[in-house]
């Protein structure tokens, strides 16, 4: 079994290359399916999460071509054919295909989707949009069976900010007949990446970013390119390496306001760094102060950086809060915090940690992905050694994490053990 193996309280100096958004581009690699031509996406990371919607677009019959983080997909001679459960378990973004084949084919058929295990996450707010636009959805056991006679645009009000319902909605509004307007959508930073291809690809939305886009539904999509936009998390998660162990630490590849509420928690704690146009170099600050952070939808403090934030919050002089609101179950990394020296208090998702506290080595599971990387920065700045299992999990959202931190000197090694 693979595990990964960190000796800590080394300092972390040099530089950091940022890669493609894992949030863009497990929607966008979906999305080049409603075309009827090739579609070229640049910045793809290389994540595991990438490798498993492959497999789907090549069971539908799509020609993929990689160069690098380069990726072509030829959906010329698209099938549509039921998806898997093996396909479908593997990650959460394959639910992205009901709204693309739904859209191009007004029938689907996918087994339930995978990932994580940090909250029910329930699609219902996906599949009362798609009934919205007139399909018919049925559940068979464990599969979803959703199809219409005809699609037609429709007013949506989404009753949370749902990133992946706004997204899969917009999917299936794209080629549905006259107007859909998704109110209450999400205005995270990946939407517009992906409203921007499907605009390049020939269709008709407006107010991507907004909390009201508008899909004018067009018969036909051609093929298109499209950069992946860097991915904010992963650049947030090495920041906050930074902060605890940085020595000029640059971070490369980013678009600075996509992180400005982490920059903002960050300076009220008393850290140091400075801001480029597309980087940030940051220092290790020896004394931090306490903050309280709310996770909250795009613009707010991100779900997917509260993980590894609360590890940061453990070395603060002082009492610091953490609330999750977005997912019930993004604590499971907490227990082995407290194993490892943590003095944290957890009451539902409101988290009390009293700080500072020395974080000790030890053999330690990652619970899902963002707590995985928590306990990888807990790994980087505990003493002696630490054994992470589970890593599949990691693995499935930081491209080449083992090599970007070994090699800005961290002592951290992928190993069978």
């Amino acid at each position: 079994m693979k595990k990964i193996v960190i000796k800590g309280g080394f300092p972390l100096h040099g530089k950091i290359t940022i890669g493609g958004a894992k949030n863009s581009a497990v929607a966008l690699i979906p999305a080049s399916l409603l075309s009827d031509g090739v579609c070229t996406i640049k910045n793809v990371p290389n994540i595991t999460d990438r490798d498993a919607l492959f497999d789907i677009v090549k069971l539908l019959n799509g020609d993929i071509k990689q160069d690098g983080s380069v990726i072509r997909i030829d959906s010329s001679n698209l099938q549509n054919t039921l998806i898997t459960q093996e396909l479908s378990v593997r990650l959460r973004a394959s639910y992205y295909f009901m709204g693309v084949l739904l859209s191009k084919y007004k029938h689907v058929e996918i087994y339930f989707p995978g990932g994580c295990n940090i909250g029910s996450r329930p699609i219902d707010i996906h599949l009362k949009g798609f009934k919205k636009l007139g399909a018919k959805v049925t559940k068979n056991k464990h599969k979803y069976i959703i199809k219409a006679d005809e699609l037609k645009g429709a007013d949506i009000t989404l009753n949370f900010a749902s990133v992946g319902a706004t997204i899969n909605i917009m999917f299936a509004a794209t080629k549905a007949e006259g107007t859909t307007y998704i109110r209450n959508a999400a205005k995270e930073v990946e939407i517009i990446n992906i409203a921007d291809f499907l605009n390049k690809m020939g269709a008709k939305i407006k107010g991507a970013g907004t909390d009201v886009i508008e899909i004018e539904g067009v018969k036909h999509l051609d093929g298109a390119e499209i950069d992946v936009i860097p991915d904010r998390i992963e650049a947030g998660t090495y920041i906050l390496m930074g902060a605890l162990l940085g020595d000029n630490l640059t971070i490369e590849g980013i678009i600075p306001e996509h992180n400005k509420a982490l920059f903002d928690k960050l300076s009220l704690m008393g850290v140091k760094y400075e801001l480029d146009k597309n980087s940030v170099t940051i220092n290790a600050c020896k004394h931090l102060l306490p903050v309280d952070v709310t996770t909250l939808v795009y613009p707010g403090f991100p779900t997917d950086l509260g993980q590894p934030m609360s590890v940061l919050l453990t070395q603060a002089e002082g009492t610091s809060k953490m609330e999750e609101t977005i997912w019930e179950n993004r604590v499971g990394h907490y227990p082995y915090l407290v194993k490892m020296g943590a003095n944290i208090e957890l009451n539902g998702l409101v988290v009390t940690i009293n700080g500072k506290t020395p974080l000790h080595g030890m053999e330690i599971n990652a619970t899902d992905l963002r707590g995985g990387a928590a306990l990888i920065l807990a790994g980087l700045i505990a003493d002696g050694t630490t054994i992470i299992s589970d890593i599949d999990y990691i693995l499935r959202g930081y491209e080449n994490i083992i090599n970007k931190l070994s090699n800005v000197g961290a002592i951290i090694s992928l190993e069978e053990i």
